[in-house]
């Protein structure tokens, strides 16, 4: 039986706003000490302050809820998933203005979400010129957003990509291709291991390869590795690649091993969620300018999700403890979907280039001067000309992209 698809309005009801008001009256702060706005020690408490009281009593909330209704098509669907039963699946979804745009799931990760896809939309979907056009779908990940809660244990890698790659089926996209960064690298990339009759090629903006290439699982770039010296951006990335497993992976350790213990903050306390949320919006960008309107309705989204603010976190858990013989699948060569690379030098991890090659046949490659973590958000410009690069006349997937339009 063919899935519903039905179209979603976001409409947070007024108890939760007012919920949300009293919890941030009620709020209690640090006491004030010399280091309480050093970034070497997390969140500053000043900037806590600020955005906590505009949230209170400045911010409107229902403007940005009419914005994101008003700008991206939503919609739900109904999606089967072995072991779990259906589960309600959230998802933008916009056509490209030509009938033989290529279909693109575009996958988010923590702490972002469908929104993230806001400012590339209409730079895929309705692109100048004879630019590739694309019929985009931004699901939320089921626990984000306004997806269900999953609410058995063990929902792990495979189980999102599955329940992603069904909604793709569900609007009649038999073969598509797709773009990943955060979990959005875990789960496309597992999609093209379970599923490469349909994933055709799939686009990274996160390359999680913390090791160089082996002499014998990789011989070719192992030998290319040993020959060619580390440019300054080589160096540069590896120190930011160590910044993050020395000084910025705490929250990954918790949400992998006691994530209802930090959930239990996330989920009483605006503040805490807060905090939480916007060390990792500074920290995982480029000096992006963030207004506090901007970071509230990011926070929002999670304040307001259908699981609550406590679901999200449980992906790290499940992916560390779970998965089995599929767990690192993800993270291994894949012989059968090509993929292209786009690395912003303030992302988490940053391997010298070459490094990417053990995850499959590269046919598109860049390293960016500039962005971070959340390149649609930050860089929207420049990953849309990835994409249409990779994808169009001349590009390395561009004959899967012509598949996805049945004609190659």
């Amino acid at each position: 039986m063919a899935s519903v698809v039905k179209p979603y309005k976001i409409s947070v009801p007024d108890s939760a706003l007012e919920i949300l008001r009293k919890k941030l009256s009620l709020a209690t702060f640090p006491n004030s000490v010399d280091f309480s706005d050093d970034w070497d020690y997390g969140a500053p408490l000043s900037d806590v302050k600020r955005l906590a009281e505009r949230w209170r009593d400045g911010y409107d909330w229902r403007a940005h809820e009419k914005q994101l209704n008003e700008e991206l098509p939503q919609f739900t669907t109904r999606v089967p998933v072995e072991g779990f039963g259906e589960l309600n699946i959230h998802f933008v979804h916009k056509r490209g203005k030509r009938e033989d745009s290529i279909p693109l799931l575009f996958v988010h990760g923590w702490p972002g979400s469908f929104m993230e896809v806001i400012k590339i939309l209409p730079l895929l979907t309705n692109p100048d010129g004879d630019a590739p056009s694309f019929h985009v779908v931004a699901p939320s990940l089921p626990n984000y957003g306004f997806s269900d809660e999953v609410t058995k244990k063990s929902f792990a890698i495979r189980h999102y990509s599955e329940a992603l790659h069904r909604v793709m089926l569900s609007l009649g996209y038999d073969n598509y291709v797709t773009q990943g960064g955060d979990w959005g690298f875990a789960i496309t990339r597992m999609i093209g291991y379970q599923f490469p009759q349909h994933c055709l090629a799939s686009h990274l903006n996160f390359i999680r390869v913390r090791d160089p290439p082996s002499i014998t699982q990789h011989p070719v770039a192992a030998i290319q590795h040993a020959l060619t010296r580390y440019s300054e951006a080589d160096r540069a990335g590896l120190a930011r690649s160590q910044w993050f497993i020395k000084e910025g992976c705490g929250y990954n350790q918790e949400q992998s091993t006691k994530p209802s213990t930090i959930g239990f903050a996330l989920a009483d306390s605006p503040v805490a969620l807060l905090a939480w949320i916007y060390e990792k919006l500074h920290d995982w960008t480029d000096n992006y300018p963030w207004t506090d309107d901007e970071v509230l309705t990011w926070v929002s989204v999670y304040q307001f999700s259908t699981a609550g603010p406590a679901a999200n976190v449980r992906i790290y858990y499940e992916n560390y403890h779970g998965g089995g013989d599929l767990r690192f699948k993800e993270s291994g060569y894949i012989p059968s979907v090509p993929i292209g690379l786009s690395c912003f030098p303030r992302d988490l991890i940053i391997p010298p280039k070459g490094w990417g090659r053990q995850l499959g046949p590269v046919v598109f490659e860049r390293y960016h001067s500039d962005g971070g973590h959340f390149a649609a958000h930050e860089r929207p410009q420049q990953l849309a000309n990835d994409l249409r690069e990779m994808f169009g006349p001349g590009g390395g997937a561009y004959r899967q992209a012509q598949r996805t339009r049945g004609k190659a």
